[in-house]
């Protein structure tokens, strides 16, 4: 049984609910087939588990260290990472033009969850730097895709985003690093910038940071930030790393978890000229730094997923070895104890992690197809409905995968008791990896915002009409499947509770109290949504079920997620109506709390 990855589930969601192998009939994805899906899995699994999950322990343990001005790494990150660029990992997803092997991302993005679930930390770099090398494709000029896209896609540079600043974190209006015309096209970027992961280290030949700025005499807040490629090492004139950018470390954060992945405040042109190209239109720099980020925010939830999924694995191969007590009805101090998998407790623990994990893998590799569909299309009516539903659901996959697989993870260390609390096992850093999640790449209350403020109001709430026709269709489908009918009813009843509280926001007065809410709509709305998934995975269970050729274990299979259906509907779903009742009543409890109340 592996600890990282359940590819049983996986192969369920990729092949019998989501169907990817309909990408397959484009001409983009025509030399791939189901065989190469397994086979790239596969060699994740195969390294992750060699090579990534071994270290995961000892690089948590060893985190980076600030040395004469350097950062040092354990040796052993940049042999796992080489090997991961030999593999084609960094370019797997990117076209056959740019040296990518052209796979779907909903194929790549299932295989980096694999190396995600054994050592997240390492792999951010790699995460980091794929979504850097996206942006410069979509973004970049001619000669900035030639100069720097090869050796990222060949895992020899890698990548950053630079947002954040001490003293501008969410608030990304209130930057203030400049940028500076120098008359030759290229601009000196001066200015500080914190939280940046993958900032300083010596596992890459050079280190290309994607950077927000402003360039003299921008307009001020949102609308006057530009985006900027900006070298650890400007280029020579063979384009090789060359002379230093005056990109200077000015320290490291110790953190809580995902120590493996250096995060640090770089300060920019302190001791010189920093040169950096512009990357796309003056003053478009956060919507293009935002296709990046949304990616990246889906990618952000697979992890959460990802860790907990590890941690369930983890859990539940402990649950089935360990022996302690007997059955309430054994009154027999002498008799066996029994693995504690038999106590309805841990029962409990364990099916919350299971439906947790099962029902947020479903969104994140649902959004994940969506990004595929919405890159092949070639109708302009599809490509705005896609982009319309995938705004709509990618706060609550960065966000719900984030909230409620941290607690799963907190479930798993439960299971273990006092082991669990130790670093003889891996829960306990499963965890502190995965509350990271919750914070970076935008927060629970910032996606809120997000959602509630903007992304169901855009055209009209015609993202959120999309969904729910979505919804309906799986529910029109359900109807006709006896065995779901209480499960029809209950999500049709918490999908009538979100459009009453969506319309009472959408008409309020006091846009201040509108949203005061938002975190509470956003994880109502994602328990709606992954109550949705489950439904659509019930159906697909049923009827497999009803098959007279079900193999014996495939049985036990779709009867487990029938069951994880059943705890997600009865344990969980229940509870977004209390909640949305709170919404929709424009309850100002917080925001009417005045500081000094405190």
């Amino acid at each position: 049984m592996s600890l990282i990855v359940d590819r049983r589930n996986l192969s369920f969601v990729l092949h019998e609910l989501l169907d990817v192998a309909q990408l397959f009939a484009h001409e983009r994805f025509a030399a791939h087939d189901r065989e190469i899906v397994d086979a790239t899995l596969d060699l994740a699994e195969s390294m992750a588990e060699n090579r990534f999950l071994p270290l995961a322990a000892i690089a948590d343990a060893q985190e980076p260290t600030f040395v004469d001005g350097r950062v040092r790494t354990l040796p052993e990150i940049k042999t796992a990472l080489t090997e991961f660029a030999e593999a084609g990992m960094f370019a797997a997803s990117f076209s056959e033009a740019d040296g990518g092997l052209q796979l779907p991302w909903v194929v790549t993005q299932s295989a980096m969850g694999i190396f995600m679930a054994a050592n997240l930390p390492v792999v951010n770099y790699a995460f980091l730097t794929i979504a850097a090398a996206n942006l410069i494709s979509v973004f970049g000029s001619e000669n900035q895709r030639s100069a720097f896209l090869p050796p990222m896609l060949e895992g020899r540079w890698f990548g950053t985003m630079c947002l954040s600043e001490p003293q501008a974190g969410s608030s990304l209006g209130d930057i203030t690093t400049k940028a500076t015309p120098t008359g030759d096209g290229q601009y000196r970027i001066s200015g500080s910038k914190m939280w940046i992961s993958g900032g300083d280290h010596e596992l890459s030949e050079n280190i290309v940071h994607l950077v927000l700025a402003r360039i003299d005499g921008a307009p001020a807040g949102v609308k006057g930030i530009s985006l900027f490629l900006v070298p650890r090492y400007r280029l020579d004139s063979e384009g090789r790393p060359g002379q230093w950018n005056n990109i200077a470390l000015a320290g490291l954060n110790n953190k809580m978890g995902q120590r493996a992945t250096v995060n640090c405040l770089l300060n920019f042109g302190e001791g010189g000229d920093c040169i950096g190209e512009l990357v796309g239109e003056p003053n478009k720099g956060l919507s293009n730094m935002f296709h990046m980020m949304n990616e990246a925010r889906v990618g952000v939830g697979q992890g959460a997923v990802m860790l907990a999924l590890a941690g369930y694995l983890n859990s539940l191969s402990y649950a089935r070895e360990r022996l302690q007590g007997r059955l309430p009805d054994n009154k027999d101090a002498t008799s066996a104890q029994v693995p504690i998998i038999q106590h309805a407790d841990v029962k409990r623990m364990l099916l919350m992690q299971k439906s947790t994990v099962e029902g947020a893998l479903a969104l994140t590799t649902f959004c994940a197809l969506l990004v595929d569909q919405l890159r092949l299309s070639t109708d302009p009516t599809e490509v705005e409905e896609l982009e319309l539903l995938l705004g709509v659901l990618t706060p609550v996959a960065k966000s719900w995968p984030a909230e409620h697989c941290l607690e799963a993870n907190k479930w798993a260390i439960q299971v273990l008791g006092g082991y669990g609390y130790t670093v003889d096992f891996p829960v306990e850093r499963l965890y502190r990896d995965n509350r990271l999640n919750h914070i970076h790449e935008g927060t629970f209350g910032i996606q809120g915002r997000d959602l509630l403020g903007r992304k169901i109001r855009l055209e009209d709430g015609r993202g959120l009409s999309l969904l729910i026709s979505r919804i309906g269709s799986t529910l029109a489908e359900a109807q006709r499947v006896p065995a779901l009918s209480s499960e029809v009813e209950a999500l049709e009843n918490a999908l009538g509770e979100l459009k009453g509280a969506t319309n009472a926001v959408i008409h309020a007065r006091d846009r201040d109290v509108a949203l005061a809410n938002a975190t509470l709509y956003l994880d109502a709305f994602g328990t709606i949504v992954i109550a949705w998934l489950w439904l659509w995975q019930g159906i697909v269970a049923q009827e497999a079920l009803e098959k007279s050729h079900v193999h014996e274990g495939d049985i036990a299979f779709y009867r487990g997620k029938v069951a994880a259906l059943h705890y997600h509907f009865r344990y969980v779903l229940p509870q977004v109506h209390a909640t949305l009742k709170l919404v929709a009543a424009l309850d100002d409890t917080c925001e009417s709390m005045r500081s000094d109340y405190y």
